[in-house]
């Protein structure tokens, strides 16, 4: 039968059942778009407990800002993405701006942002990188700066910050990669440093008698690093023997971070009269200065001349500052 014959109220019978047809074929649709969205959203956060409570991370973060220079290169070893960063290492950069060479080229790479480098952390700048994740936290002034901004943070991004009393580079590397989405990665890292202490402990002659490590600080105060901070412990997985110089200046307190004390110029004779030394200049004098200083020239090792200056990133390294601490140790004891 034509159109043109149709019976009298069956063309509007049809084209309401044809409707109705269409209606729950697109009611289908969108439920299956719904159950869809939602099985690809499962797993697409995780809950992180931090000593903040839990804090709800995204499974794989993809624009992360990092108010600390010294967490950075942990990111970028990650192959994480880093939109935008404190750019300040301690000894290597500060106020002036500019990347630590250890990880300028993949900033430049990634197109990372610097964050403005203050007194203050410039919240404005950090919620301009749009991130959806911000990781902070760990040693220095960087770390207080964050912890006095943490609600405003959490406002911008889930905020998660390392704890100053996590020290040691392996674990800031996890902790780091827990936040990032990017744990997967870390035995990678961290069996390739195992591989190299072992070649390098192959490949060299350890001193004999023990050591202490001086850090030279721009106050020009003498300071010594405890035998539980990172540098020492590296240099114990090498052979060397670390000098409990913490029990010979009298167990002082430590500052915050765990990893220095200040000792008087008169306890400096006891505290540090190990027979070898290794010396940070961190912004201060130089083996080379201190040894025109009676206070540290009466000691056994620069009597001796067993004396071994590191670069600054040696004295709280991160994972390039590890593995370039073990270049330089291969280089001086070979």
């Amino acid at each position: 039968m034509s159109s043109s014959t149709m019976p009298s109220g069956s063309r509007p019978r049809r084209v309401a059942a044809l409707l109705a047809l269409l209606l729950a074929a697109l009611t289908a649709l969108i439920g299956c778009g719904s159950d869809t969205d939602t099985a690809s959203s499962e797993g697409s956060t995780r809950v992180i407990q931090t000593e903040r409570g839990p804090v709800t991370v995204p499974a794989q973060a993809k624009r992360i800002v990092v108010l600390s220079g010294g967490l950075t290169g942990y990111l970028y070893a990650l192959d994480a993405p880093v939109a935008a960063t404190d750019t300040r290492v301690l000894g290597v950069t500060n106020f002036d701006g500019g990347f630590p060479p250890s990880w300028a080229a993949k900033a430049k790479e990634q197109g990372t942002k610097q964050l403005p480098a203050g007194e203050e952390l410039n919240i404005e700048a950090v919620a301009a990188a749009a991130p959806d994740l911000i990781i902070g936290g760990g040693q220095g002034i960087t770390a207080v700066q964050a912890e006095k901004l943490y609600d405003k943070l959490t406002v911008i991004a889930p905020t998660i910050l390392v704890p100053k009393t996590v020290a040691a580079w392996q674990d800031q590397l996890r902790q780091v990669a827990d936040a990032a989405g990017r744990s997967d990665k870390v035995e990678a890292l961290v069996g390739a440093y195992r591989d190299k202490v072992a070649k390098v402990k192959s490949s060299i002659k350890v001193p004999a008698g023990s050591f202490a490590v001086l850090l030279s600080l721009p106050n020009n105060e003498p300071y010594l690093v405890p035998q539980s901070a990172a540098l020492p412990a590296l240099l114990s997985e090498l052979g060397f023997q670390a000098d409990d110089v913490l029990a010979k200046a009298g167990n002082p307190k430590l500052f915050g971070s765990g990893d220095s004390f200040a000792v008087s110029p008169e306890l400096l004779s006891k505290a540090a009269d190990a027979p070898q030394a290794f010396v940070l200049p961190v912004g201060g004098r130089s083996v080379d200065q201190l040894k025109q200083d009676q206070v540290y020239a009466n000691l056994p090792s620069f009597k001796g001349n067993t004396l071994y200056e590191l670069p600054a990133t040696s004295y709280r390294p991160d994972y390039d500052g590890a593995m370039a601490t073990l270049d330089v140790i291969a280089k001086r004891f070979a």
